[in-house]
């Protein structure tokens, strides 16, 4: 890690940015442009410190990846908080990055209990994403709903300690003391607590053989490949995820609906803060993902208005059929999105250690959709940075009045996003050409 940027790390969100201003003003080339040809590199869902980051990325310390990495957008999720968004859309202004921050949560579906969606085994249950925030402070008539999403999952995590300290005694940890310290603001994931659970373990088994022994016979695993997973240091693995917190292990607690808010209220609160309700596709091998055209509609009306895509999931895989079997649904999920106007946002999650930082959209799975993907990132960027400047994003009454249709809505704020440039003055006089005389002539001025 280069010296100059170690204070990206440090502990306070101002202390962060007034480091980025610096590395900015001293070492900032300001914001890179593509290369003739070349891919743009969009990731509109990076996990930060403020959930669980797997290379602990700060949103400002991200920020300064993408501006040295000439990124075209960034945008920032976080499990069930909003904590990091005012930190990731100050680090993009910073920077000169397009910028976007939101939250990722899990909903209940009590009209749709017997389907499968993009929580694997859990029916009735939706992952699902609130992107475009203006800023951190939710709007007051949905805060408690909001802030419940935090509280909700801290008690789930308590539970599931609770239960794996049962199972795995001697092996146990404390939550507060153990787990909550592993993350900045106390939004601790299973992440925080696996490795917490790693590094107990260490302590109770100081031999390394004692300590092999211990987890094969709790994993149900042979030694060796115990031996395989298990570093130096504690690790978030996913070997003990599954065999202790997922469907079958003693932390795994079945969803019922008192364990997440119902769709719709997420989605009107989302809407109340101005914000854009987004349905995660998975992979489109469960129930309700194989007919996305239906999905799509029954999403519609429930008030959802983007898909956000993982796209590494859905090709990078080592199985070929099942690989080809993946593209494909990505594909047909793709291209119904871009026949109902239904914009799409990717990204690569970072919320493993090692996992990919940017997509490679040259590769053949995804190389015809770099359009659609750039349209996407514009939509986003141009609703934020919107809403920012004079309460005109997507949900605004003014565009409710001059752009009626949801279909209106994503084509103008993907095209106006793709003239608008961070520091520019592009947003402000975007802003100020809306309001006085209309979204055509908005994009005129902007395409002069």
């Amino acid at each position: 890690m280069d010296d100059s940027t170690v204070a990206l790390d440090s502990p306070l969100a101002r202390d962060r940015l007034a480091a980025l201003t610096d590395l900015v003003a001293n070492q900032g080339v300001g914001l890179a442009s593509p290369e003739a040809g070349e891919m743009l590199k969009i990731n509109l869902h990076a996990h930060t410190i403020y959930s669980y980051s797997g290379y602990g990325y700060s949103p400002s310390r991200l920020a300064w990846l993408a501006l040295r990495q000439g990124w075209y957008a960034l945008g920032t999720v976080d499990f069930d908080v909003l904590d990091g968004v005012e930190e990731t859309l100050t680090a993009c202004d910073i920077c000169g990055i397009r910028g976007a921050a939101g939250l990722e949560t899990r909903t209940w579906m009590p009209d749709r209990l017997d389907d499968v969606f993009n929580s694997p085994g859990e029916p009735g249950v939706m992952y699902y994403v609130a992107m475009g925030f203006a800023g951190r402070q939710p709007h007051s008539t949905v805060a408690a709903t909001l802030e419940s999403l935090r509280e909700r999952a801290q008690a789930r995590n308590r539970e599931m300690v609770r239960l794996v300290n049962a199972y795995l005694d001697p092996v146990v940890v404390d939550y507060t003391r153990d787990v909550v310290p592993l993350t900045p603001c106390g939004n601790a994931t299973e992440r925080h607590i696996l490795v917490a659970y790693d590094a107990a373990a260490r302590r109770h088994f100081p031999a390394r053989e004692d300590l092999l022994g211990f987890w094969a016979e709790r994993l149900g695993l042979e030694r060796a490949a115990v031996g395989a997973f298990l570093g130096e240091d504690p690790f978030p693995h996913d070997a003990i995820r599954s065999k202790l917190m997922k469907q079958g292990g003693p932390g795994y607690m079945l969803p019922g609906p008192g364990s997440f808010p119902a769709l719709d209220e997420i989605v009107d609160a989302t809407q109340a803060c101005g914000a854009l309700p987004c349905y995660a596709f998975l992979d489109g091998t469960n129930r309700g993902e194989q007919d996305m055209a239906s999905q799509l509609e029954y999403l519609i009306e429930r008030g959802i208005v983007a898909l956000v895509v993982i796209p590494e999931r859905n090709w990078n895989v080592s199985d070929a059929g099942h690989a080809q079997e993946l593209v494909q649904r990505l594909h047909q999920a793709l291209d119904v999105a871009q026949a109902m106007d239904f914009p799409v946002f990717i990204g690569t999650e970072m919320n493993k250690p090692g996992q990919r930082q940017i997509d490679d959209l040259s590769v053949p799975a995804l190389r015809a959709y770099a359009r659609q993907f750039q349209q996407g990132a514009d939509m986003l960027y141009a609703h934020t940075a919107l809403a920012r400047t004079g309460g005109l994003g997507y949900h605004s009454e003014w565009a409710r009045a001059e752009l009626p249709s949801r279909a209106q809505r994503a084509r103008f704020y993907g095209e106006i996003g793709r003239h608008m440039r961070p520091a520019d003055g592009s947003i402000a006089r975007a802003a100020s050409v809306m309001q006085s005389a209309g979204p055509r002539a908005a994009l005129r001025a902007l395409c002069q």
